[in-house]
């Protein structure tokens, strides 16, 4: 697993690390819009620099959004004042420290589960996300997609049985949907979209 010093080193190192887009994912626009899921509390786990709480935040969600690195969440509550927005952005480490604030309607991550390496570790993971939301909470997450044989770098990726076995135990499966990241390159890495509701 890349560890939070690997993140730290990656904000410290460039201005710009590969998954900082500067805007929202559209997968995450896509899912909130078209499912539809209505403004809420909801909880960002990995947030970078902010875009995605933004612009939850801008549809009216009452945001509290993590991340380990510093200066990202320095960079997050710039762009979230700059865009006139309220969150709750916190350097956190969620191996290491408990979200406060639940529980959370809806929550979301992109490329925070992937980056796990180990089965029984993902499972625990998918047990602290049903731990933060409140009955039939939603968690999205993005996750690379191990259908794609690559040559070169990219995000980790993880299979449609990595996905299941780890999440299966606590969340009902609502879609699973082979897509791509929003990234600014020609060929953009092919990613899971994976909406889940916490079982009751």
């Amino acid at each position: 697993m890349r560890d939070a010093e690997h993140f730290r080193r990656s904000y410290e190192a460039n201005e710009t690390p590969p998954w900082d887009l500067g805007k929202p994912d559209f997968n995450l626009i896509h899912t909130v819009t078209s499912t539809p899921i209505p403004p809420s509390n909801a909880l960002e786990v990995g947030c970078g620099t902010g875009d995605n709480a933004v612009w939850l935040a801008q549809q009216g969600f009452d945001v509290r959004a993590v991340d380990v690195s510093p200066i990202a969440i320095e960079r997050a509550k710039a762009k979230a004042a700059q865009s006139g927005v309220q969150c709750a952005f916190q350097v956190l480490d969620v191996f290491q420290s408990r979200v406060e604030g639940g529980p959370f309607r809806f929550a979301f991550d992109r490329g925070f589960l992937h980056i796990i390496d180990s089965d029984e570790v993902r499972r625990e993971f998918a047990e602290t996300m049903s731990g933060y939301l409140e009955e039939g909470g939603l968690w999205l997450s993005l996750l690379g997609n191990a259908d794609q044989m690559r040559r070169g770098p990219g995000p980790p990726q993880r299979t449609a049985k990595d996905i299941v076995t780890a999440v299966e135990p606590h969340f009902e499966i609502l879609s699973l949907v082979s897509t791509h990241f929003d990234l600014h390159r020609i060929d953009p890495a092919r990613a899971w979209v994976c909406l889940l509701r916490k079982r009751t």
